[in-house]
């Protein structure tokens, strides 16, 4: 028998007769509080243990929280999956975008996107929740909001850079966003089905994305192929 859980803080506190605009404002801090609980515990035991294998009670003992909440914030478990998904999926492209910041090349630009996706679930967790929405179609619309906004924010991140760099891109960022995150779903559902490591999923997404951009500096070029010889004549550039 499951343990009797206590009310705790995640619970919505009390309205306030002195000050309603506080109740409310306290009210709705306490709501956020616990669907971000929910949502960290969902996701947790989702990748550990699959849809099928947690329940609802799993996810609420998970959160110290209780299944009518569940019920309240999310209506469904499958709901709940779907966007426990779709908020890791943008996590994970947040950290790539912080990652990749620090590159001073296209290719280290490149590297450190796929790195930091491929060194997580949260892609395949993501594939499963675009499956889901096959059988149910209600929850379609997170889906295909969540696809706009990393397509979107790559768009917004790799033009930035670009602009930054003075790199040249060999596509649109628009169709460079697009590509980037269906390679990498694609990639990343069949490494896992053969049971790749992340290191192998990374090399392989690498292989097929390619050049994205180059840079534009002659001097630059023209300082590696000074370079390039100077190692394979052995004399100073």
């Amino acid at each position: 028998m499951a343990p009797k859980r206590t009310q705790t803080a995640v619970e919505p506190e009390p309205p306030s007769a002195g000050d309603p605009r506080h109740a409310a404002r306290a009210t709705r801090t306490a709501g956020r509080r616990t669907r971000s609980l929910l949502l960290d515990g969902a996701s947790r035991l989702f990748k550990e243990r699959g849809l099928a294998g947690t329940s609802i009670s799993d996810i609420a003992a998970a959160a110290n929280a209780f299944p009518s909440q569940i019920t309240y914030y999310f209506r469904t478990k499958e709901a709940l999956f779907v966007e426990a998904a779709c908020r890791d999926v943008l996590y994970v492209a947040r950290a790539a975008e912080e990652a990749a910041l620090k590159a001073q090349s296209p290719r280290d630009y490149t590297r450190a996107l796929v790195e930091t996706v491929t060194a997580t679930d949260s892609v395949a967790f993501f594939a499963e929740a675009l499956t889901l929405t096959r059988r149910r179609p209600d929850l379609a619309p997170l889906v295909e909001r969540t696809i706009e906004r990393l397509r979107a924010e790559g768009v917004r991140a790799y033009a930035g850079q670009i602009e930054r760099h003075g790199w040249r891109s060999l596509r649109d960022p628009d169709a460079s966003s697009r590509r980037f995150w269906a390679l990498a779903v694609g990639v990343i559902v069949e490494g896992h089905a053969i049971g790749r490591s992340p290191e192998e999923l990374a090399a392989e997404m690498l292989r097929v994305l390619g050049d994205q951009a180059t840079t534009n500096s002659t001097n630059d070029k023209l300082r590696l192929v000074g370079s390039e010889e100077a190692s394979s004549t052995g004399s100073e550039p």
